[in-house]
């Protein structure tokens, strides 16, 4: 063989390099580390919330608080005061690495270059003698991130000689009711020596104490409301507070590591509690802890012994700060790597923040303290645990998304965010409260939206709580208790409604809560969710025309599909309130046609859009839940004994006119007209969503099986390939030509995440696969490369803009899954 000349030589070992570059997870998001965006979605109204694309997974428990790494690198996402946001890099949160290969040394935190820390009011230059890691370029790719909730990777490349990859996790596992709700992240970093030389290693992990910072110095929280009218509240969290906090080494069997604590009340207040950054230690690592150093200064004190040699100051200095006096704590964990040699390094960062205050003296212990105590000094023994059990955590993760992964018959990008989409369970602001004798469970909620900030919106979750529903059964049980309890309640406090002042039409009250009325939330974080209910006041959700028929239909649903079985104690407990929430919908029938009517102003899930008299959404479900109620009604007599007769014999008198006056109102020879009396005509692209829901449930259709095909077939074509050719997903509304009815209008042009999702699931219920996954794969597209990942929104329009991120509906996407294949077969959802 003749020699290789030099240019051969070099593209030889390029193709070598390029062909050991590492590959993302099958059906993971990716990105190049640190790689901006040309062109991401932007917020369409400017009061809304957009803090641009740079978010990645985050980590955390189920209303434990979260924080999320960023695919830059940069911890950004702060969710650790329950149902509260805030975002910004705080650059001594961070990792590092330095490499010595015999001849030369490198050290990088391994994050981009922060612009500011978001702890600081001077906007002064971050950390200045650190050495930042390069990001990547269209031209050089320095790394690659990638995630599959719970499940997240960062791979860093052409940077330094050794291979260097970290994977991250929570103990996110389906039907796990205790691990599932723990504050803690691991981080497994993998360090391999590809190289014909030794390699010294340390990887450094610096954590600033955050104690104290997570809980509204706003004690009045005044309500504001937006220009689209919805209502926020003030939330000024204590963000750079140090006073009575400190650092100390923490040693327990082989972890090793440093508690990070502040002052505590009796009894302990939001925000106290500990902090927690520890390894465990292995044969042939060095472990170095620095319990103290300023992160407002340049970073000297830590950065030139570690770019140095890889140390850092071994101190165990436990001195409590006084005013402005920032403290942060760091870990080195040293090594030699011989040529081939490969070494697995865990570091683990837990918290214990017990509780979470609502209104002024109202507040909840966190689900975790059902194990780990609510005394807030247990960050060491989490993070013990996530040492000693980490890779079985991973088994059990691996384990129950496999089934999933082993459907090629999905398109890879869905199976991505059938697991991504789980991401705001964690960050959605969630609540889990501690179990009591009434709730085993504890009380479980997920904001609307970080914009829309109360819990459990019912006409969202009708759609997004398909996957808690498959996968945790037991918290969609404990939030339908909560509307069981809610529904006889009455609050008389007048409140002015909110869409009137966008419309022009001066100020209108309302009873915040009527009797009888199904409730349109469970209320905010800055009053006392579970039980004040009706927080938003946008419209007025005493007249919504869908809430009652959507409670009654998830509580059969979770009923009949729940993987942990029938659960019938469930079913009687709930059981009241359906009657009385169906009673009082039927007061709304002005005619006594049998079907309950709309009012004229937006009075159900599209609530910026009128509809008068019968309309085909509200009238389906209404149809879907009478005979969910029937259904209810046989079994409990069955099961219980309980005598269901009278209840019974009303529904079935309402279903008969019901049934008897659809179609003749509302059908037009080719779809549904969108209500009886405004004569508006557009195809409404979820006009049958009732009719979905009786098929999923395998109740009698409310629709003839030619009728649903030709409405489908309407609303394929005008919402959806004659709207931007079907790259979008389904418009809303549209003209059956495809044209819109009001150019400026809102809602019809808007596309919904997740009432397309649920539009998906319709069509493959209805064996139309092909429509399912081309509606689904356009909106996935849209959001996992417009920069909406892990703030995926409510709606995004053909102008590129978005609204209401981090939105509870788009886990609708699991509705795909339910349709899709024997969903009950997830390892370990049927636990509980």
């Amino acid at each position: 063989m003749a020699p290789l000349g030099l240019s051969a030589l070099r593209s030889l070992l390029g193709r070598r390099k390029q062909a050991k570059r590492w590959q993302p997870p099958e059906a993971s998001w990716s990105r190049p580390f640190g790689l901006g965006w040309d062109r991401p979605y932007t917020v369409r109204y400017a009061s809304n919330l957009d803090d641009g694309p740079n978010h990645g997974m985050p980590l955390g428990g189920f209303g434990a608080g979260c924080f999320g790494r960023a695919p830059d690198g940069s911890f950004n996402l702060w969710h650790l005061d329950g149902g509260e946001h805030w975002f910004g890099v705080l650059p001594d949160c961070q990792f590092a690495l330095f490499e010595r290969n015999g001849s030369s040394t490198r050290a990088h935190a391994l994050a981009v270059k922060p612009g500011a820390d978001a702890s600081r009011p001077d906007g002064g230059e971050p950390l200045a003698a650190w050495d930042w890691y390069p990001a990547s370029t269209p031209e050089r790719c320095t790394g690659t991130y990638a995630s599959r909730y719970p499940l997240s990777w960062t791979s860093y490349e052409g940077v330094y000689d050794a291979e260097v990859r970290c994977e991250a996790f929570s103990p996110i596992v389906p039907g796990d009711y205790q691990r599932t709700s723990y504050p803690v992240a691991v981080f497994v970093w993998t360090l391999r020596n590809p190289t014909t030389k030794p390699l010294d290693l340390s990887l450094l992990l610096s954590w600033r104490n955050t104690t104290g910072w997570f809980t509204n110095t706003d004690a009045s929280a005044e309500v504001h409301f937006r220009d689209d009218g919805s209502p926020e509240h003030n939330y000024a969290p204590a963000i750079g507070k140090t006073d009575g906090q400190r650092n100390r080494w923490v040693d327990d069997g082989a972890l090793q590591g440093v508690v990070l604590e502040g002052n505590v009340s009796t009894p302990i207040a939001e925000g106290e509690g500990q902090w927690c950054i520890a390894t465990a230690q292995q044969p042939g690592v060095t472990i170095h802890r620095c319990s103290r150093w300023n992160p407002h200064g340049d970073g000297n004190e830590l950065w030139s012994s570690f770019r140095a040699n890889g140390s850092i100051p071994d101190s165990n200095n436990d001195r409590r700060s006084g005013h402005n006096d920032p403290l942060s704590a760091a870990l080195a964990v040293q090594c030699q790597l011989a040529p081939g040699q490969s070494i697995e390094i865990p570091v683990v960062i837990s918290w214990d923040l017990p509780v979470t205050a609502f209104a002024t003296g109202s507040s909840a212990l966190r689900r975790y303290t059902d194990f780990f105590g609510a005394e807030g000094h247990q960050a060491a023994a989490i993070a013990a645990e996530a040492l000693r059990d980490w890779s079985q955590w991973k088994q059990q993760i691996e384990a129950w998304q496999q089934p999933v992964l082993e459907r090629s018959d999905l398109p890879e990008p869905v199976r991505m965010a059938l697991f991504n989409e789980l991401y705001d369970l964690c960050s959605g602001g969630s609540l889990w409260s501690a179990a009591t004798p009434t709730d085993p469970y504890g009380r479980f909620g997920v904001l609307e939206c970080i914009d829309y900030a109360w819990y459990e919106s019912l006409d969202v979750r009708l759609y997004g709580s398909l996957a808690l529903l498959q996968l945790w059964p037991e918290l969609d049980k404990a939030v339908l208790r909560s509307f069981a309890r809610a529904i006889p309640a009455a609050d008389a406090t007048q409140r002015p409604i909110g869409w009137y002042f966008t419309q022009g039409k001066g100020r209108v009250e309302a009873d915040r809560k009527v009797k009888g009325a199904t409730p349109h939330d469970l209320g905010a974080p800055n009053e006392q969710p579970w039980d004040a209910t009706n927080y938003t006041a946008y419209q007025d959700c005493n007249l919504w025309k869908d809430l009652a028929s959507d409670y009654v239909l998830q509580v059969w649903r979770t009923f009949k599909l729940s993987p942990s079985g029938e659960d019938i104690n469930f079913l009687a407990e709930c059981w009241p309130a359906a009657v009385e929430a169906l009673i009082y919908l039927k007061g709304f029938d002005i005619n006594n046609d049998g079907l309950p009517d709309n009012g004229g102003a937006p009075d159900q899930t599209f609530d910026d859009w009128p509809l008068k008299g019968v309309s085909a959404y509200c009238g389906a479900l209404w149809i879907a839940a009478l005979e969910a109620a029937l259904a209810m009604g046989q079994q409990l007599q069955l099961a219980t004994g309980l005598d269901t007769a009278a209840e019974q014999h009303t529904f079935s008198t309402w279903l008969e006119q019901s049934r008897a006056n659809f179609d003749t109102l509302l059908w037009n020879g080719e779809y549904y007209d969108i209500d009886a009396e405004s004569g508006t005509p557009v195809v409404m692209a979820d006009q049958l969503c009732g009719d979905f829901y009786a098929r999923l449930l395998k109740l009698p259709a409310v629709v003839s099986d030619a009728n649903c095909r030709s409405t489908l077939k309407a609303v394929k074509e005008s919402c959806f390939e004659k709207f931007q050719g079907g790259r979008l997903g389904v418009a809303n509304g549209l003209r059956r030509d495809g044209t819109p009815l009001d150019p400026q209008g809102t809602h019809p042009l808007e596309v919904w995440t997740g009432i397309n999702f649920g539009i998906a699931s319709y069509y493959r219920l209805m064996d139309d696969t092909s429509t399912a996954l081309a509606i689904t794969s356009a909106v996935v597209n849209q959001v996992y490369a417009g920069g909406l990942q892990f703030r995926t929104p409510e709606a995004i329009t053909a102008v590129n803009t978005f609204r209401a991120c981090h939105y509870l509906r788009a886990m609708a996407i699991w509705g795909l899954w339910a349709t899709h294949t024997d969903w009950q077969r997830i390892p370990g959802a049927e636990r509980g």
